[in-house]
């Protein structure tokens, strides 16, 4: 793609997140996230491939259905309040509509089928795009509009995302599938609590945006988008395969590690307001995703593919591709769990 039109996406991208974070009025909300579907519908598209334009007539539908409802809920609350302000949500049939259509645009189950077929037809940098910056607009709304919500239908979203995207992932061989069920089971948990602790939703944020920019820059550089590919990174790259076997744990939530912080503070919250049985249903559904994340560090360090020798070749071409990106994701997500104590006296 030609340099100064990527940058103009690009640029659109960050206009169209940074406007929707500072609009208090429902249309410019509206405005900034539709800013953000036009600028990534040409990055999806740029290989012209069948898979790929399949994926980005999907993804455009999907989400001028969540704008259409957003601009629908948004003219029903000001019939009803006489306001566009953001915060003043009064009416229940217009929040649960805005809440179905922002759960629509970032994959929470159950409306997350469109998800993983999409992220499958992309290629693995607009992949990360989609499953890390896309969501920053519309989990801003939500948090926003979370205190006049139904908390039963915030709690049952959060469940059932959880659920689906363990259950999802289990059989998968595809490795965007399994990122894809991965980030809807991750929105559940940060949907979970953004009622009673936001500040840990945008922590969990912020933890799930450095693994998984991790995981997908690593996938990039080993050239991987099987699992059973992932068997031939440990001969082009041991360094990279343990470190990429140490971000599928750290996306599995699995203590000592990174992921696990988030976790465990939002499973403390869950208890301090009664919600035991919710924590329980979490934490086991937590537990099978941490199970495809086993299979694929089993795949990538405990396995070697036939077709390639025992150790490292030598002969083998230095890559072309850059490594900054990837060492700093990867340093940043081996290093926040012993800061906990720190995020936690900024954060509370």
């Amino acid at each position: 793609m030609n340099p100064y039109v990527l940058t103009a996406l690009l640029s659109s991208l960050g206009l169209g997140t940074t406007l929707t974070f500072a609009s208090s009025h429902w249309l410019l909300a509206w405005m900034g996230l539709e800013i953000n579907t036009l600028a990534i519908t040409p990055l999806m598209a740029q290989h012209h491939h069948p898979r790929a334009v399949e994926a980005t007539t999907k993804y455009f539908l999907t989400q001028a259905t969540a704008a259409a409802m957003i601009l629908f809920a948004s003219t029903t609350n000001a019939w009803l309040t006489g306001e566009w302000t953001i915060n003043n949500l009064s009416s229940p049939v217009a929040s649960t509509m805005f809440t179905a259509a922002l759960a629509l645009k970032i994959g929470l189950a159950p409306m997350h089928f469109w998800m993983p077929e999409v992220l499958q037809g992309l290629d693995l940098l607009t992949g990360l795009i989609m499953s890390t910056w896309q969501k920053l607009a519309p989990l801003a709304l939500i948090i926003q509009v979370a205190q006049t919500v139904d908390p039963l239908l915030l709690t049952t979203l959060g469940v059932m995302s959880t659920l689906v995207g363990g259950w999802g992932g289990l059989n998968q061989t595809q490795l965007r599938k399994i990122l894809a069920y991965s980030s809807i089971a991750h929105m559940g948990w940060m949907v979970i609590v953004i009622q009673y602790a936001p500040h840990l939703t945008v922590l969990a944020l912020g933890t799930y945006i450095i693994m998984t920019s991790a995981a997908f820059l690593t996938l990039k550089m080993l050239l991987a988008t099987k699992v059973s590919t992932l068997a031939t990174g440990w001969s082009k790259s041991p360094v990279l395969a343990s470190a990429e076997a140490l971000v599928m744990l750290y996306l599995g939530g699995l203590p000592p590690l990174t992921g696990f912080m988030a976790k465990w503070m939002i499973f403390q919250e869950l208890g301090k307001q009664d919600l035991s049985i919710i924590a329980w249903i979490m934490a086991l559904a937590a537990l099978i995703s941490l199970y495809f994340y086993l299979r694929l560090c089993y795949a990538m360090t405990l396995t070697i593919s036939p077709n390639t020798a025992t150790s490292t070749t030598p002969w083998r071409a230095h890559t072309t591709q850059t490594s900054l990106l990837l060492a700093i994701f990867t340093i940043t997500a081996l290093g926040l769990l012993p800061m906990t104590p720190t995020i936690l006296m900024l954060t509370t």
